[in-house]
């Protein structure tokens, strides 16, 4: 420690002999002020030592999953590890992931990712990467947080100071409510009912498109408003919906058939001039490469929640701007996801808009506020929120289940 003192010092009076006194004096004063107040938001120095401690989830309402990953330096790392209507199933899997993580530096968050993911023989698929994404989320929280600085900070800095963020409305009404809270950029479903039907008939499509043409006129042309099939659509009556539906220009169309035959989703795609998106039920990078190679979508929809978290998110994100394909990141949960896609949003060029289901209220302390269809790019440490444990109280415990829906004229099992 002497050495390294004499040396230090011994280079302040050469330097101090070459820029003067007064200007070095200076010099020291700003970096010491920086390092003071690095030091203040920092809890902990980066070298300290930091270990997991446990794994805490519990289920909230409406339907969420929400994850603290507790460590010894009273850290807590906030995550939502869920699948929708599977909420215990993931819950069991956080559970089973504990015992890799106790004990364990968060801060390697990248090797904990490749840890959890290779170290499972049968990899990926819905709930084994919703909780592998729930406990990404709290790790960057948990780095974020012991160096002081938000997690797009750690990503390399904000690409931009606000993000966009839509609202989902299902009327005209419901629009200009929405509108009045300051949102400017909407999603819509189609309206179609409950028919499992091949090929829809006029009467369906031209009560479909009249549908939206409403909640068109209601948004006005300044604003976007996309419309999404929830992949409930065969493909025969998706390409007729679409081409009648190409005169009111939406934003884009989501999930105009189900995801896994990409090859259809491809031909759709080249049949219009709409921008397809999807990427909801899609998972890791690997899942969305076959999609960009194929050009089946010209917007992607990674959920943070599904497919890998922001490590993975990230990547994706990556890997699109390659291809000039932006991303709107899927988010029909909660706030923990939602602050999660603010900070991927911040960090990464090829964004383009943000859904969200819920800013906060009732949940976090600040929840985030919505000014001309932007939320300012979060600027506290990890995540950039806190939760409301007083107002959570009242929210914990739910058993959400998926729908279930059939044809009215045949009884047949239907997409929802």
């Amino acid at each position: 420690m002497k050495t390294n003192t004499a040396s230090c010092l011994s280079r302040r009076e050469a330097a101090g002999k070459v820029f003067g006194a007064v200007g070095l004096g200076m010099l020291f004063s700003n970096l010491e002020a920086a390092e003071q107040a690095h030091a203040k938001d920092a809890p902990i120095a980066p070298r300290d030592a930091l270990k997991i401690t446990k794994l805490e989830t519990f289920l909230v309402k409406p339907r969420w999953l929400f994850l603290k990953v507790h460590t010894n330096a009273g850290i807590v790392g906030l995550g939502e590890p869920i699948l929708e209507g599977r909420a215990l199933t993931c819950k069991a899997a956080v559970e089973e992931i504990a015992p890799y993580l106790v004990g364990k530096d968060p801060r390697r968050v990248v090797h904990h990712w490749q840890a959890i993911y290779r170290h499972a023989f049968y990899r990926g698929g819905p709930l084994l990467t919703s909780a592998l994404s729930g406990i990404d989320q709290a790790l960057w929280d948990i780095k974020g947080k012991a160096l002081g600085v938000p997690v797009h900070e750690l990503l390399g800095g904000p690409t931009r100071d606000r993000v966009r963020v839509y609202a989902g409305a299902g009327s005209p009404e419901d629009i200009a409510k929405k509108k009045a809270l300051g949102f400017t950029t909407f999603k819509t479903g189609l309206g179609l009912g409950r028919s499992g039907k091949y090929i829809a008939s006029k009467e369906v499509v031209d009560r479909a498109v009249a549908q939206f043409a409403a909640k068109r006129e209601a948004a006005g042309p300044g604003a976007d408003i996309a419309i999404d099939f929830h992949g409930a659509i065969q493909p025969q009556t998706s390409k007729l919906l679409i081409k009648a539906l190409e005169p009111y220009q939406p934003f884009f169309i989501e999930e105009p058939v189900q995801c896994q035959n990409v090859d259809a989703l491809a031909d759709i795609a080249r049949g219009t001039h709409l921008p397809i998106a999807t990427g909801e039920r899609i998972f890791t990078k690997w899942g969305f490469r076959e999609i960009l190679e194929k050009r089946a979508a010209s917007i992607l929809q990674p959920d943070l929640c599904h497919a890998g978290g922001i490590t993975e998110c990230r990547l994706i994100a990556g890997m699109a701007e390659a291809y000039y394909v932006p991303l709107a990141p899927h988010n029909p949960l909660g706030p923990i996801s939602l602050a999660a896609g603010l900070q991927l949003a911040a960090s990464i060029p090829n964004f383009l808009c943000q859904e969200q289901a819920s800013l906060g209220e009732g949940y976090l302390k600040t929840p985030f506020r919505v000014e001309k269809g932007y939320i300012s790019v979060p600027t506290g440490p990890g995540l950039g929120i806190e939760l409301d444990e007083n107002a959570l109280a009242a929210k914990i415990n739910h058993d959400w289940r998926n729908p279930e829906t059939y044809d009215p004229d045949d009884g047949s099992v239907v997409d929802w």
